[in-house]
């Protein structure tokens, strides 16, 4: 089971602290602009990255729009990783980004 969050609470969230942020979007929609700090991990090579997260950490995980950041949701979750799903995706964030990798 995992968590979610609305952007507008995310982006709080951001601005108060460190966040574990992971975005799950292709390579190029990463570079394209994303949250600074974020991990890129591609949703379809999530199985093969395992190793790079850790289970007593807490994940913000966000793609474009949402579908995909639930779908690695629900797997990280099902693999014993505290998961929190953030809901509209870039398409919804409002903050500053970063481009390239």
């Amino acid at each position: 089971m995992f968590n979610s969050v609305m952007m507008a609470e995310f982006e709080q969230l951001l601005r108060k602290g460190d966040l574990n942020i992971i975005d799950v979007r292709e390579i190029d929609e990463f570079e394209s602009g994303h949250i600074k700090g974020a991990q890129h991990i591609a949703l379809g090579t999530i199985p093969a990255n395992l190793d790079k997260l850790e289970k007593n950490k807490e994940y913000h995980v966000l793609c474009l729009s949402g579908a995909r950041s639930a779908m690695a949701s629900k797997y990280l979750a099902q693999q014993g990783y505290k998961i929190v799903n953030v809901m509209g995706g870039m398409s919804a964030y409002r903050g500053d980004v970063e481009f390239g990798r």
